[in-house]
């Protein structure tokens, strides 16, 4: 190791002491204390904005894990008059097939509406142009009634939810006859 001579800027002196206590040092202490209090501050801030971090990660987790969990309470709880009319239509005694009908009809047509209610629609194509996108063709027929490239037939109804797709039709589709 090389020995550097002092600057005319250093605290060292030409013989390389060191410079006494001069009276601003008292000023220089007060600002490093002033300093290290500031440090101490920030590093409490720090690790206060971490834990409210750390909190509110948690805290978002548990409110996913809810919304998924009770994701489907409001379908849920539309489909129990649902469920209850096909109990009562199952305690019924035998009435005759007339009444048994009739009590399937009405329980698809509230069954229908709760679906409805919560963005479900049937694509029941009859008569229209098929459409690939909604409609699945199972066979072609030729027919002089419909035009060319029309449902003549549904096998299955189709479903969207939200105008997206669940299920296509199954279809039967015209051709020229």
């Amino acid at each position: 190791m090389t020995h550097q001579e002092p600057s005319i800027d250093s605290p060292e002196t030409q013989s390389g002491d060191a410079v006494q206590a001069q009276p601003g040092d008292a000023g220089e202490a007060a600002r490093l204390a002033e300093l290290e209090a500031e440090l101490t501050r920030l590093r409490e801030d720090a690790l206060r904005e971490r834990a409210d971090l750390d909190n509110q990660r948690k805290r978002l987790e548990r409110e996913r894990d809810s919304a998924r969990r009770f994701a489907n309470e409001r379908l849920l709880s539309d489909l129990l008059p649902v469920i209850d009319s096909l109990e009562a239509g199952l305690g019924v005694a035998g009435e005759g097939a007339s009444a048994l009908r009739q009590g399937m009809e009405l329980t698809l047509r509230q069954l229908l509406k709760v679906a409805g209610d919560h963005g479900l629609v049937v694509v029941d194509p009859v008569g229209q142009a098929f459409n690939p996108d909604q409609h699945q063709a199972m066979s072609m027929v030729p027919s002089d009634e419909h035009a060319p490239g029309h449902v003549v037939q549904v096998y299955q109804k189709g479903w969207l939810l939200n105008d997206r797709l669940l299920r296509p039709a199954l279809v039967v589709v015209s051709q020229q006859g």
